[in-house]
């Protein structure tokens, strides 16, 4: 009697996996923020695509997630920009303008949407203004005190974000087909990122000291430390960032500098500022290891398949850190309370104080030093 075949895997889902709705062809995903912010949110993209082959995916986000996203292969066949809303796109210095808001709400709702996925925070502000499009379904994440959604899951802050956004999908009845964000980077991108290179076999060591949250941001004078020893190991060291971050690149390729001698000076120098965000994806597709804070363009590296190191506060690691650990180390900051006025920091009920002072100042450098080391040699064929 033959073998019978093996039977196929059941699909995996974050939380329960509910039936799939009917004749679904045009999806509306809400999801803005920043870089990581997106990231987090396309394995959850790449399910509904993968459970609704066909269905033409909506993404409503940013400016950023248009320029990073646009003309790139991927789930997301367009990106609709979001108005200026509260609690839905918020721009310093910029309020709503009701006018604007209702046309781009008429515009998505004269698509006829078949469902409507938010996953932009707990509900309070995003799930009204999802309701407006007027599509036939709706899924989301909702506190107590937001609108409530065709099937809504609660919303807790300590949970990952992607893990978070895969089980809101499994509302829609879209398994998990992926656990981590995938951006795929372009030939040009890569022949771009290249030019970064020194002459030389050497591998290439990316910094990036930001994070939009102060907090989450490790010393300058210790990714100078990392950055001498990867330069004395006869690494590149090149630091990345915007213009925001361009104090801080200086005062680590100085730093890293001022411990080095002779032609190891060389190795480290800076493109903060420089460096824009259609340039980023081939360079850190280019690096060995990107070195950072928790931050989008460490969550971003990871996509492209870049081996990192992140310096992490330990809440944060609950919602943004890396799930595996052969190519992505963390090091984590074990802090309770604000340094400057002793609040609890891990109660999320409690309002956020108004201190900046850094949560991971205490991570030391030589751990950090050993992991950096480590993948650079194995990106270097070691």
């Amino acid at each position: 009697m033959p073998a019978s075949p093996p039977a196929a895997p059941a699909a995996v889902a974050v939380g329960p996996l509910h039936p799939r709705f009917e004749d679904v062809e045009r999806i509306a995903v809400l999801r803005g923020g920043g870089l990581g912010d997106l990231l987090f949110a396309l394995p959850a993209v790449q399910a509904l695509a993968d459970a609704y082959p066909g269905a033409r995916i909506t993404l409503l986000g940013t400016p950023m997630h248009a320029a990073l996203l646009t003309g790139r292969p991927g789930p997301v066949d367009e990106v609709a920009v979001l108005p200026v809303a509260p609690g839905v796109r918020e721009v310093p210095g910029r309020a709503e303008d009701p006018a604007e808001t209702a046309r781009f709400v008429a515009g998505l709702a004269a698509q006829r949407l078949d469902l409507a996925v938010q996953v932009h925070g707990g509900g309070r502000f995003s799930n009204p203004f999802l309701l407006r499009l007027g599509a036939r379904h709706t899924v989301g994440t909702r506190t107590p005190d937001a609108a409530a959604l065709e099937r809504t899951m609660p919303y807790r802050y300590y949970q990952h974000e992607v893990l978070r956004a895969l089980e809101v999908v499994g509302l829609a009845g879209a398994p998990a087909t992926q656990l981590e964000p995938h951006v795929a980077v372009t030939a040009a991108e890569r022949d771009r990122g290249a030019r970064v290179r020194l002459p030389g076999a050497r591998p290439l060591l990316a910094i990036h000291p930001g994070a939009t949250d102060p907090r989450r941001r490790w010393p300058a004078e210790r990714f100078a430390q990392v950055a001498a020893a990867a330069a004395e190991a006869g690494g590149q060291v090149v630091v990345v960032g915007d213009e925001t971050d361009v104090p801080a690149a200086e005062q680590i390729v100085t730093g890293a500098q001022d411990r080095l001698e002779g032609p190891a000076r060389g190795l480290v120098s800076s493109l903060a500022g420089r460096l824009g965000l259609a340039e980023l994806p081939g360079l850190l597709a280019e690096a060995d290891v990107l070195l950072g804070n928790d931050s989008g363009p460490r969550h971003l590296a990871q996509a492209v398949g870049t081996a990192t190191v992140g310096v992490y506060w330990f809440g944060n690691v609950i919602n943004a850190g890396p799930l595996g650990r052969a190519r992505h180390r963390v090091h984590l900051a074990w802090r309770t309370a604000c340094p400057v006025c002793g609040v609890d920091v891990t109660d999320e009920t409690l309002p956020r104080c108004p201190h900046d002072e850094s949560f991971v100042a205490d991570v030391a450098p030589g751990p950090v030093v050993e992991d950096v080391l480590e993948l650079l040699g194995r990106g270097a064929g070691g």
